[in-house]
């Protein structure tokens, strides 16, 4: 099985990776830029633009079909309430967590609908399911992420193309912990369960299951 995987070398992603390699996958990893070797195939792009994910699914290709797109490219900003939200936060928002998730399920999708055949699994977040007072950007944009892979979901049924969207909560990374230092680390969800959980979603075992929204929340 080939699959790529945008945000490959974030907290989340490095755990991905590995959960796939350890199947025998044939991963291959996208990101802004690689600063360190790596143990699979890396492309460099930004996938917020359309160039860039054309051209990562173009490289991606290079190695053979593309069975799978994990898409976990994503960030995090707010803090305001909606009256005092900025336009640089509302936009920056919709361009990392929906416009990248779009231009690459769109590139993913040419290959996969004329092979008759794919799986995109998306992360996005428990906000997006869930009022979040002073992060309306945030869950705003994660709420539309679902529904964009929804409507994935129902175009490819046709082609046999699956999409689905994990929904995590807090997740124990070393920058959360970092940026939470007196939280209640064991509440959190483990990288590994998500990962394992989107093996299961990008593999053929998990065909007849599509358009679904899964939460994982760990114990918070």
């Amino acid at each position: 099985m080939n699959v790529l995987i945008t945000g490959a070398n974030g907290g989340l992603g490095t755990t991905v990776c590995q959960e796939f390699l350890a199947t025998g996958a044939t991963v291959i990893g996208v990101s802004k830029e690689w600063k360190e070797p790596s143990t699979f195939k890396t492309i460099s792009t930004d996938v917020t633009t359309a160039d860039g994910c054309e051209s990562m699914v173009k490289q991606a290709l290079e190695f053979g079909p593309l069975d799978s797109l994990v898409h976990l490219v994503g960030g995090f900003a707010g803090g305001s309430t909606i009256a005092e939200t900025s336009d640089e936060t509302w936009d920056g928002m919709m361009n990392i967590n929906l416009r990248a998730a779009f231009c690459c399920m769109r590139a993913a999708l040419k290959p996969m609908q004329a092979a008759g055949r794919g799986h995109i699994v998306a992360v996005g977040a428990r906000m997006a399911v869930e009022p979040s007072p002073n992060f309306a950007a945030y869950a705003v944009s994660k709420a539309a992420l679902v529904a964009l892979v929804k409507n994935v979901a129902a175009e490819g049924k046709k082609f046999s193309v699956t999409a689905n969207v994990v929904l995590p909560s807090t997740i124990d990374t070393p920058v959360n912990r970092k940026a939470m230092p007196d939280a209640d680390f064991s509440r959190w969800v483990a990288p590994e369960s998500i990962a394992k959980l989107i093996v299961f979603l990008a593999s053929a075992t998990a065909a007849d299951t599509s358009g679904a929204v899964i939460p994982i929340y760990g114990r918070a």
